[in-house]
């Protein structure tokens, strides 16, 4: 199952947005630790109002009392007027009081302080009226038992219980505050240790799917640079990545392309220099060695010695001709083709070869040609001088691949329009797979140039043809040459 690329950019973007998540949860915890700051500062402020106007309440209702007592006992005209300040001024505390009130709790005990000061009110505002005329034993009794031992014991009992209730919430308040400190000092740790996975995660992402594949991406180059263009880089990182390793070795196949071009341009150029050199050179002595023998080939010899000298003629232009092949192998190759029979182009290559065939006591085997083919069947329109070097070479490597006393077999089938011809030996068979596109192939010849296979390859391919190589079950090679009947020429 092949692992699903994963683009610079969407990673890069997850990286992002898990910034913007981590500074968002800051700034939401941030928030909520300032709302409820806030409201928990709201609270408490409201509480002490509370408290405040309480107090408020308590302290007008001691300064009612006052002139109370100031109206009675100091003769104070204005003490009926200042007391009817101070109602007013209690009774918009308590207004204030039932306004920010919060809770049946709070706003039951207000209702009740309110209901114990508005008795309050109500008796001593009868004591006002009764004055002048209650008497001093009353006055006391009114005084110190009904009001101080009974209402305003009362109230302040009320009060009391105001307080203690606003004490309890202010307790609860303090109390959410403590845990809300803790649960605030427990949520500024969360980003920290987000934070802290977050540039892990960071930095095993950046090594994992950054800097690992480029420093792959350069130690492939490094090869590459080196020579060791067979190197790849890795092509499973992130996409942007993967397409830089693809186009670095493609680049790399390319080099290797343009490295064997460059070698096989070089090998040419070489052998350009060199072929003809050795042509020229042995033509020479081919044209002496003819010379003598037409010099030699007298009337009176036996007819022994005459076929001997023709045979040495022969052979010596049939070398002329291959030599004239082999220096246009080096040239586009332009087949000259004529009419001929394919027995008569292997009988031409297998003549040069007697005598290497005699010396390693070969069996050479070759199709019965009385019996299988007719004369019409055995035309081919070719070029007979490149065909018979082709055989020539192929039998010849046969030849030296076989041991001594080997067998080598030449077989023929034909077809309307083909020739197929199979050279099957028992040799060690072929170490290498030969390639119809190099310059040259390997050779297990002492002095080998290894000239021959390509040399074969090409012949077949100008002259419409193939030329195949495998190996035989039971060791050795078969050569497998497959040729039209007439060549098309352009």
């Amino acid at each position: 199952m092949t692992k699903k690329k994963t683009s610079l950019k969407n990673l890069l973007l997850l990286h992002e947005l898990a910034f913007i998540l981590l500074i968002f949860l800051v700034a939401a915890i941030g928030a909520i630790g300032i709302h409820f700051q806030e409201k928990s500062s709201q609270e408490s402020n409201r509480i002490s109002l509370i408290v405040q106007e309480v107090q408020q309440t308590r302290g007008d209702l001691y300064r009612q009392m006052k002139e109370l007592f100031d109206a009675y006992f100091l003769q104070d005209a204005e003490a009926r007027n200042e007391y009817n300040n101070f109602t007013l001024s209690v009774e918009r505390h308590f207004v204030q009081l039932h306004r920010i009130a919060e809770g049946e709790a709070e706003k039951t005990a207000i209702d009740d302080l309110h209901a114990g000061y508005k008795a309050f009110v109500k008796e001593t505002s009868a004591l006002f009226d009764l004055h002048p005329n209650i008497t001093g034993d009353e006055l006391r009794q009114r005084l110190n038992t009904d009001l101080e031992a009974g209402l305003f014991s009362r109230y302040e009992s009320l009060l009391a219980h105001t307080e203690q209730l606003l004490n309890e919430k202010q307790t609860e308040l303090d109390l959410k505050l403590q845990e809300s400190k803790h649960k605030s000092n427990f949520l500024l740790f969360t980003p920290l240790i987000l934070a802290a996975l977050l540039l892990i995660f960071s930095r095993i992402f950046l090594k994992r799917s950054i800097v690992k594949p480029i420093e792959d991406v350069l130690k492939a180059t490094s090869e590459i640079s080196a020579g060791n263009l067979s190197h790849k880089a890795p092509e499973e990182n992130i996409n942007e990545l993967a397409s830089l390793s693809r186009a670095i070795n493609e680049m790399a196949e390319k080099l290797i392309t343009s490295q064997e071009n460059l070698i096989r341009t070089e090998k040419q150029a070489a052998q350009g220099l060199l072929v003809p050199m050795l042509a020229h050179n042995i033509r020479n002595p081919l044209a002496s060695i003819r010379a003598t023998a037409q010099v030699l080939d007298e009337p009176e010899l036996d007819a022994e010695t005459r076929e001997s000298l023709q045979g040495i003629i022969n052979t010596v232009d049939r070398l002329e001709r291959w030599t004239g092949a082999l220096l246009a192998y080096l040239h586009p190759l332009k087949p000259q083709p004529g009419k001929t029979s394919i027995k008569e182009i292997i009988k031409g290559a297998l003549e040069p070869l007697q005598q290497k065939i005699s010396a390693k006591s070969i069996q050479l085997t070759i199709p019965a040609w009385h019996d299988s083919i007719t004369a019409s069947a055995d035309t081919i329109f070719t070029d007979q001088h490149l065909l018979e070097q082709v055989i020539y070479n192929l039998v010849l490597n046969a030849i030296d691949a076989s041991s001594k006393g080997g067998q080598i077999e030449i077989q023929l089938a034909t077809t309307s329009d083909e020739f197929t011809l199979l050279i099957l030996d028992d040799g060690n068979g072929m170490p290498f797979t030969p390639d119809p596109s190099a310059m040259s192939a390997p050779t297990t010849k002492r002095f080998g140039t290894g000239l021959g296979i390509p040399f074969s390859f090409k012949v077949c391919d100008a002259l419409g043809g193939s030329l195949q190589f495998s190996a035989r079950p039971n060791g050795g090679t078969v050569v497998t040459i497959k040729l039209p009947k007439s060549i098309e020429l352009n």
